[in-house]
């Protein structure tokens, strides 16, 4: 308990951030609240903990908002190192440690110029004592390139750890229990059917029971999950059409033969069948889809990383 009172978990989710700008801002904010236990003393950081860079600080009509913090770019670009240094400030002057999470990592490789910018953090990441960082995306493909590229400068920064997909009874377990403590439930054919749309997949599987649960005044059954389901594919249906827009003819030729099953793609008679020119097309094709992060390639076994489009091509697209 000693150790837990002096540990601080700070995260940060990438997700919508495309420039260092807005990095160093939620960076900033979102250590300086993860070390406040109240608002007044999240401004004094904001305050205190700076040198050359002079914060705006809003605060919402609500006390237990979250401090937002804002920085003039061209101040940042001339002194990055008071916000990439923050959090071992402050992990210091507070007797503290700080374990700081960043979620959908790899969408820094879309800033501009981002091999600088990522020797930038690492020159000072590497070097914090109070401070580790646990860096995570979803993006299987561009994590790796991050990560493993011997010419990139996050090449072996720590461990690498890959994450498997969650076992159908945990998944049940916790739908279970989320149902129950809302005073609702959920029926046993409904949630594994749940597990079973989304294919183990927990962000969706999070999702769609969710959505399930919102449609719920008392139990959940399955028509419930498949009406959620339904909804939940309408939703994402611009953005699947969006991405099926970038593949090549060949490239889809390619997954509706892997949609449809079939396990000899490079055979005479599949080719024929899904009109694919070769197997050189094949190759290519794979190798395509698994740097755009369309397909996962798990020990030599091919599969779409996201089991919703996976469901729309299969009854949506390939059915037209």
């Amino acid at each position: 308990m000693e150790q837990d009172s002096k540990l601080r978990i700070c995260h940060i989710d990438l997700f919508n951030v495309r420039n260092e700008e807005h990095f160093y801002s939620l960076l900033a904010q979102k250590v300086i609240t993860a070390t406040s236990t109240k608002w007044e003393e999240a401004v004094e950081s904001a305050k205190s903990f700076f040198s050359h860079l002079v914060p705006k600080i809003s605060i919402g009509s609500d006390p237990t908002n979250e401090v937002s913090i804002d920085f003039d770019w061209e101040t940042v670009k001339k002194n990055p190192d008071e916000v990439l240094d923050l959090a071992e400030k402050i992990a210091k002057k507070k007797g503290v440690k700080i374990v700081i999470c960043v979620d959908e990592f790899q969408n820094i490789a879309e800033f501009t110029d981002p091999d600088y910018f990522q020797k930038k953090l690492r020159s000072h990441w590497q070097q914090h004592q109070s401070v580790a960082y646990c860096l995570y995306g979803s993006k299987r493909h561009m994590m790796m390139e991050v990560f493993t590229n011997s010419s990139k400068p996050f090449y072996k920064f720590g461990n690498l750890m890959f994450l498997n997909k969650i076992d159908t009874p945990y998944l049940v377990e916790f739908f279970n229990s989320r149902f129950s403590d809302t005073g609702k439930s959920i029926n046993k054919d409904a949630a594994n059917l749940i597990v079973e749309l989304v294919d183990n997949h927990p962000y969706y599987a999070q999702q769609l029971a969710q959505q399930s649960w919102l449609r719920t005044k008392d139990v959940c059954t399955v028509e419930i999950v498949r009406e959620a389901h339904a909804t939940l594919v309408e939703q994402l249906n611009l953005l699947f059409v969006t991405i099926t827009e970038t593949l090549t003819t060949q490239q889809l030729n390619y997954l509706k033969a892997l949609i449809a099953g079939e396990k000899a793609i490079s055979s005479t008679d599949v080719m024929h069948r899904y009109q694919i020119s070769s197997t050189t097309s094949i190759a290519r094709s794979k190798a395509a889809l698994i740097k755009n992060d369309v397909l996962d390639n798990k020990a030599g076994e091919i599969s779409l990383q996201d089991p919703i489009y996976a469901y729309w091509l299969k009854t949506e697209y390939f059915a037209k």
